[in-house]
């Protein structure tokens, strides 16, 4: 990976996420000017990590498929948010852009107090956006869509830089001396896979092949790895974009009788048992609980405070984190909880 690059990049998440922070500490603690016993009933407030603001409704609108625990770990992370801010959370979710966008509408008639969405098809939510910022809901994006947020009239985005994750990982590749990795995209166009992909390739000094299977048939995908395994044995290394797809291949290479070893993106329960056990070499966590947390928290503290993370002019980046076996024993406890 460019050295260089990926130092701007971290200390433009670093100066981005201190930003947010900042507006945290600065929501926490601002108190009246009237001193005395309301700035301390404020301090008291805050000690006790319940909002006691106007109860607010925020739509979040997620592209997560039907069954994708990554997504649960998500929801937690935005409920956390919601309880501790009075905040009447009401999830939706479709993988079809076109009927996400439609949730969109939805949350839009119901004249939400805010809008927190993914965007893994850009141009499918484009117009149903410009709508929400006409009708005044402030809308922030998380999870996917980081190189279009901005053009999406977003005020502020939460989550994992996936090409700068994809060139860690690659990078990582390059460190265990693999020779021949297929990268295997389970949703064809989704730009947030895609460019994980890429990355893996830019900076992966061997082999580097896509494999695209059908997400939505976890059967297919195994015998659809299985097969590719089969056919080329120089293969040494299956990199796959979820948990769940890491576990599939994990048993697509036994049945294929190969040595290729499993990596993945994100992570869960079984996934960090997973690597304890040594059938997944390593896992990029781009921190879900997180990016469901600070996309609630940032449309109350906007609402209450005028507060931008990342000032509205950078992301917050999430990721990447990469959990294998030298830290994944105090990672585990988190994920038994289903919070990472």
């Amino acid at each position: 990976m460019n050295r260089t690059i990926h130092s701007r990049r971290s200390r433009r998440t670093l100066a981005a996420a201190a930003v947010g922070m900042a507006a945290v500490l600065l929501a926490a603690g601002c108190s009246s000017g009237s001193g005395g016993k309301k700035a301390q009933e404020n301090q008291d407030s805050a000690t006790t990590g319940k909002a006691t603001t106007p109860r607010m409704k925020i739509a979040m609108v997620t592209h997560a498929p039907p069954g994708d625990t990554f997504w649960d770990i998500i929801r937690k992370g935005a409920q956390a948010a919601a309880d501790k801010d009075n905040v009447d959370l009401v999830y939706s979710s479709d993988e079809r852009a076109a009927d996400q966008a439609n949730l969109v509408q939805n949350a839009i008639d119901q004249k939400v107090d805010g809008i927190a969405v993914t965007a893994a098809k850009p141009e499918a939510m484009k117009a149903v956006l410009a709508k929400a910022e006409q009708a005044g809901i402030p809308v922030v994006g998380f999870n996917a869509g980081l190189d279009d947020w901005k053009e999406l009239g977003l005020q502020s985005y939460f989550g994992q830089d996936e090409g700068v994750a994809g060139e860690a990982f690659g990078d990582r590749l390059d460190e265990v001396g693999a020779k021949h990795t297929i990268c295997v995209i389970q949703d064809q166009g989704h730009v947030a896979l895609e460019a994980r992909c890429a990355g893996v390739k830019k900076t992966f000094q061997g082999k580097t092949e896509i494999l695209y299977v059908n997400g939505k048939d976890m059967p297919s995908v195994k015998s659809t790895i299985e097969a590719k395994l089969q056919q080329d044995s120089s293969i040494d290394y299956i990199t796959t974009l979820g948990a769940p797809f890491a576990l599939t291949a994990v048993q697509s290479a036994k049945d294929a009788g190969s040595k290729a070893a499993v990596a993945t993106f994100d992570l869960n329960k079984e996934l960090a048992g997973a690597v304890k056990d040594g059938d997944v070499k390593f896992a990029v966590d781009q921190q879900p609980y997180l990016q469901g947390y600070l996309a609630v928290d940032n449309l109350w503290l906007y609402k209450n405070n005028g507060n931008f993370s990342g000032g509205g002019a950078e992301p917050v980046l999430t990721g990447p984190a990469f959990v294998d076996g030298t830290n994944v024993d105090r990672i585990a406890r988190f994920a038994e909880k289903g919070t990472r």
